[in-house]
């Protein structure tokens, strides 16, 4: 039975993103953040389909319901809780919303695949376990991964949106970090710092671990969200305010990990 509204949470940035090895697929492991995501509204019946808010145009909307074989009728409204290119999952966000009001309650992995095909390219934000190392260009899942640990994130968006081209595959090989992660909060920290680095080298969010003391960084690998990840509790007051003042938009806390 189709719904009249649905919310689809969407992540923040990545803590693992890259080639596994020199010349394997892009992979990666998402950080789920509860705090953004895509809310879909019918706020109107009618014969067909259309779309407020920018984010999907019509024409997709219905090849990519076309490809899933589900009618969606009436004026649909996407609301973001990101900005589009932040590197919070606001495109996939939206296709699942939108697949979900329309009643898809089948195999999430398929539900990927037309992602993919609709975009190019999909976080999984579909499925039900969030510690997958997935193949974001062919909408399939690599293998489990070790769970989060529960910590604190402290981020925002720094600099202007990136929207992810599926087209370019300039990332640096991670199999390394990928053998190395395992269930130790300090030791995911790390990984997920040495990833962002690799992307994108001495960023704004690095500077800010030594100055507040957090464990790690983590980012978006083709967007502009970026953040700070603690232990549960440890947070330093002001967190917030010192990165308003290093120029990050749109600052949020969260909490991540086991139990979230």
């Amino acid at each position: 039975m189709a719904r009249s509204r649905v919310r689809v949470a969407g992540h923040f940035g990545e803590l693992l993103q890259g080639r596994l090895g020199p010349e394997g697929p892009v992979v990666l492991l998402t950080l789920p953040c509860p705090a953004l995501g895509v809310r879909a509204v019918r706020v109107a019946a009618g014969a067909g389909l259309s779309l407020r808010g920018g984010l999907i145009s019509p024409a997709r909307a219905r090849r990519f319901l076309g490809g899933l074989r589900l009618p969606l009728r009436g004026c649909v409204a996407l609301f973001p809780e990101a900005v589009p290119g932040g590197g919070a999952g606001m495109s996939t966000a939206a296709l699942v919303a939108l697949a979900r009001l329309a009643g898809w309650r089948s195999d999430p992995l398929r539900l990927a695949r037309e992602c993919v095909a609709a975009e190019g390219a999909s976080d999984p934000l579909m499925l039900p376990e969030e510690a997958v190392l997935w193949a974001s260009r062919e909408g399939r899942v690599v293998g489990a991964m070790a769970p989060l640990e529960p910590c604190e994130i402290v981020g925002g968006f720094v600099g202007p949106p990136r929207r992810t081209d599926p087209g370019k595959g300039d990332f640096a090989d991670i199999s390394d970090l990928v053998a190395g992660w395992r269930g130790d909060l300090r030791v995911q920290a790390a990984l997920a710092a040495q990833s962002a680095a690799r992307r994108w080298g001495e960023a704004p969010a690095a500077v800010l671990v030594r100055e507040l003391g957090a464990l790690g960084w983590v980012a978006a690998h083709t967007g502009s969200a970026q953040g700070l990840i603690f232990a549960p509790g440890t947070v330093p007051a002001g967190a917030g305010a010192a990165l308003r003042e290093a120029g990050f938009a749109g600052v949020l806390r969260f909490r991540a990990g086991v139990g979230a």
